[in-house]
């Protein structure tokens, strides 16, 4: 898309007309002159300013346009209403709602939290990481290598938020200059796809990024910011009026397609999937593989195609025998079944008594307390070191399961690396739940908060509790949970890297050492196992060192975005349906 550049008299021109709304007066009367339809690609689609078209029809028409797997928006539509009549088979009202800043007046505080930097985009590797966050963010991601049009488009605007620590984008807001796009005589610009990734530490990021662009287009002049947010999205409102925006009537009009489903068929009549099965359901149903919700709340399902169903729960299918899951089920078993395979694993002993267990943390300075059988981290006690603590954790351990383990501890990070039909498909190093401070809330108050945030970003499958493990987590990290933790200083507040306890997870598949790809195949097959995930306590992901901790049957595949866990998973139930041709697009990088 070409642009005009800025004309100074065109400027004043503009300034004088500030009293014009552009959602309520016809582009004529606006400004005569403009008369070129203008379209803004944005990467994830493209967005359509409604105001420049002279016919209602020939709006209809351009999104009817819209490429597959896109996402368009047609935005300042005088009457989305009769827009959406010339073909109410393909076009809908978006249930979102627009809110807008006015930047003169508007006070602009940033609060960017410690250690982190915010700049503008320079490359695909910034686009790799923002796809990486819209696709766990169930958003649709940037075309392949949008981001050099994105250097060279001077109407579009896009703000990656960097933890200078680990070096890792962690959130990312894009905007549009209405002005640089097509001489825009309200001199309005807006923000969207505003994303923070889900594993982030650090409170504030989307706050900040919100700021930090409206500062910009404000520098630049120009007299609104505005947005559009879904009518339910109440955190995201809340945080919008704190920064001073107010509700606009401006309406969103999109196309009936496979991504905007949810939003134009109403509420689904069957009860809801939890992530772990939705991914998997999502995929089938965009190869045309018939599903059956057998029971929602267990995760249950049939998938079906050309006479022949499997069964499933979440990840666990009938292509797994029940030999090669009691092989899973009971962790002394996997670890015998590995140590006989040569595969390398921590000491381990069943601990009948109190006694055993303080027995044990005499022959082992660090140990790890955990039931033979169980799942999500229950009972689980990690790096004991004192007497006290492991008998606790004995007991508590004893109460869920009659079998009981001590374990050595293995110092190095957690890694889970995730087996299908025999091939590496994913590998994620998992972190415990953390907190970083700010300076001004209680530890109680951050794990509570971070507690939030991961459940928002898991569907609420992850949160942190507030029990006794936390609780000697944060004493021994030399705080107590009604202490104001300083700014940028972070604490573990679980040992554990469990997800279901807050625990975050990094995909780390690019970095695989061949050692680790290799022994995780290998205990695959040991075990018996089309899909697995394997539990590994490593020195680094691109090290050889490791020990195999546990076997996971029925392992989160929406845990591994962005790589295609779902996709190879019904390529092996369904090989007819694989397409190779789609494979990640991330390989070129």
């Amino acid at each position: 898309m070409e642009t005009r550049k800025n004309k100074p008299q065109r400027q004043l021109e503009i300034e004088n007309m500030a009293s014009l709304k552009s959602w309520g007066d016809p582009p004529s009367a606006l400004a005569p002159e403009l008369t070129q339809e203008t379209v803004v690609d944005c990467g994830w689609g493209r967005l359509i300013f409604g105001q420049t078209f002279g016919s209602n029809s020939r709006l209809a028409q351009e999104l009817k346009n819209e490429q597959p797997g896109r996402r368009d928006v047609a935005l300042y539509t005088r009457d989305p209403h009769v827009v959406v009549s010339k073909d109410p088979q393909a076009l809908f009202i978006d249930p979102s709602l627009t809110y807008r800043l006015e930047l003169p007046t508007a006070e602009l505080e940033l609060k960017l939290p410690e250690g982190v930097q915010i700049r503008a985009l320079t490359g695909g590797w910034d686009e790799y990481h923002i796809n990486r966050i819209y696709k766990a963010r169930g958003m649709v991601e940037l075309k392949p290598r949008f981001s050099e049009h994105l250097l060279s488009e001077p109407a579009l605007q896009t703000l990656v938020a960097v933890d200078q620590q680990s070096g890792d984008v962690i959130g990312c807001v894009a905007g549009v200059d209405h002005y640089r796009a097509f001489d825009d005589p309200d001199n309005g610009c807006s923000l969207w796809a505003l994303a923070v990734d889900p594993q982030c530490l650090h409170p504030g990021i989307g706050r900040a990024l919100v700021t930090w662009l409206a500062q910009e287009f404000k520098q630049a002049g120009r007299a609104f910011m505005d947005l559009s947010v879904m009518h339910d999205n109440a955190e995201a409102i809340r945080l919008y009026q704190s920064l001073g925006f107010y509700q606009v009537p401006v309406y969103c009009v999109k196309t009936k397609n496979v991504i905007n489903e949810q939003l134009y068929v109403g509420p689904r009549s069957e009860e809801s999937l939890n992530v772990y099965a939705q991914i998997i359901v999502d995929e089938a149903c965009r190869r045309g593989i018939a599903v059956d919700i057998v029971d929602a709340s267990g995760g249950f399902f049939d998938l079906s195609l050309g006479g022949r169903t499997v069964s499933c729960r979440e990840s666990l299918t009938e292509l797994t025998s029940a030999v090669a899951l009691s092989r899973c089920d009971d962790k002394s078993t996997t670890r015998r079944f590995l140590q006989r395979a040569g595969l390398k694993v921590p000491d381990q002993q069943e601990l009948q008594s109190e006694s055993d267990a303080l027995e044990f943390l005499s022959r082992h300075p660090r140990v790890v307390i955990k039931p033979a059988r169980g799942e999500q981290g229950a009972g689980v006690f990690v790096d004991l070191r004192a007497p006290d603590e492991t008998a606790q954790a004995f007991h508590t351990a004893a109460k869920l399961c009659d079998k009981v383990l001590g374990e050595s501890f293995v110092v190095g990070e957690d890694l889970r690396i995730l087996v299908i039909n025999n091939e590496v498909v994913a590998a994620a190093i998992r972190r415990p739940a953390s907190i970083v401070g700010d300076g001004a809330n209680t530890v109680r108050h951050l794990i509570e908060k971070q507690s939030r945030r991961r459940s928002s970003a898991t569907q609420g499958e992850s949160s942190i509790p507030l029990d006794d493990e936390t609780q000697r987590c944060v004493s021994n990290a030399g705080y107590e949970m009604e202490q104001i933790l300083p700014n940028g200083v972070e604490i573990q507040v679980r040992k554990a890297a469990n997800l279901h306890t807050g625990g975050t997870l990094h995909d780390v598949t690019a970095e695989l050492h061949p050692i680790l790809r290799d022994a995780a195949v290998e205990a695959a097959q040991v075990l018996g196992m089309p899909l697995v995930g394997l539990d590994f306590i490593v020195e680094s992901a691109d090290q050889p060192s490791y020990a195999i901790i546990e076997a996971n049957e029925r392992p989160g595949l929406a845990n591994h975005e962005p790589q295609p866990t779902a996709e190879r998973m019904l390529d092996m139930l369904f090989p007819q349906t694989a397409d190779r041709s789609l494979r990640t697009r991330y390989e070129s990088y």
